[in-house]
């Protein structure tokens, strides 16, 4: 089953929806005040054509240029409970695995309706485009962006997907070393380019490692991300380890953050980039 179900009851036209904890979330109407709690959720109510009901939302919500100007309730990891009660909010749309489960009960006991949100496969992007367009009463815009979404999906898995396997470690910090686990959707993504997640097995969700891991799992290909649209220097530390297989081979690639980690429909465009990037490699490893 999908991220959530949701369903109109005609008579009532009441909007009933079961989010990712499993809960039933009853609107009377669609939702025309919202907040967003977290940076990802912002850009999805855009894309569902609902930014103009959006009051408020967290900091780093910077895309699009209009998301500039919603007012702050603080930021994904520390909520300020004080400014988002003041917005009067119909609907908080939330993040479980950045704001977390004792947020979402704080706001329930304000009296705070909430969604709960947590993305794990490219499929579950545009489920929750599609969500939250039924939730605002836009359900045609986002309908339109879920298709468009799931046809540049289709394409790449048909191109990529079954392509020879290589090993990829997608290195999201340095200080310390942070990568993501088979479980995360980025992880999908680096599977609908044909590669498999070098770190796939490990615990939790973002996950702790150190250089003797890296060196002892030796992936084929390293993926950097990073805080901003330029790649980052230590993505080059690991050219001191000459002998992993991914420097040997010149296999060190950046992907901007914002396109890769963000649970929005501009990952398909990290997705291309990524995608291109492990058929660069393939091209090295299988040269037949």
């Amino acid at each position: 089953m999908g991220l959530a179900a949701l369903w109109v009851t005609p008579a009532a036209a009441e909007i009933r929806a079961t989010d990712v904890l499993g809960r039933e979330i009853v609107l009377e109407q669609p939702a025309r005040r919202i907040v967003s709690l977290a940076p990802h959720i912002t850009e999805v109510v855009y894309a569902a054509g609902a930014g103009e009901k959006l009051v408020g939302a967290v900091s780093y919500s910077d895309y699009p240029e209009a998301a500039k100007a919603l007012p702050r309730v603080g930021s994904y990891k520390k909520v300020s409970l004080e400014p988002l009660v003041e917005l009067e909010p119909d609907l908080v749309l939330v993040w479980l695995s950045g704001n977390g489960e004792d947020l979402v009960a704080q706001l329930e006991s304000l009296g705070l309706r909430t969604f709960v949100q947590e993305p794990r496969t490219l499929q579950d992007v545009a489920e929750t485009l599609i969500r939250v367009g039924q939730l605002a009463g836009t359900e045609a815009a986002a309908e339109s962006s879920a298709a468009q979404f799931l046809e540049r999906y289709a394409a790449l898995k048909s191109r990529y997907s079954e392509q020879r396997a290589v090993t990829v470690y997608y290195q999201i910090w340095n200080e310390p070393l942070l990568t993501l686990n088979g479980d995360h959707l980025i992880s999908d993504v680096i599977r609908l380019c044909g590669g498999e997640n070098a770190f796939a097995d490990a615990t939790p969700l973002v996950s702790r490692i150190s250089v003797e891991s890296v060196l002892l799992v030796d992936p084929q290909v390293i993926v950097a991300s990073g805080m901003d649209e330029a790649r980052p220097d230590w993505l080059d530390d690991w050219l001191d380890w000459p002998a992993l297989t991914a420097v040997d081979n010149e296999q060190l690639y950046f992907v901007p953050p914002d396109l890769l980690q963000r649970h929005t429909p501009r990952i398909i465009d990290g997705a291309e980039i990524l995608c291109r990037h492990l058929e660069r490699a393939r091209a090295t490893y299988y040269l037949d």
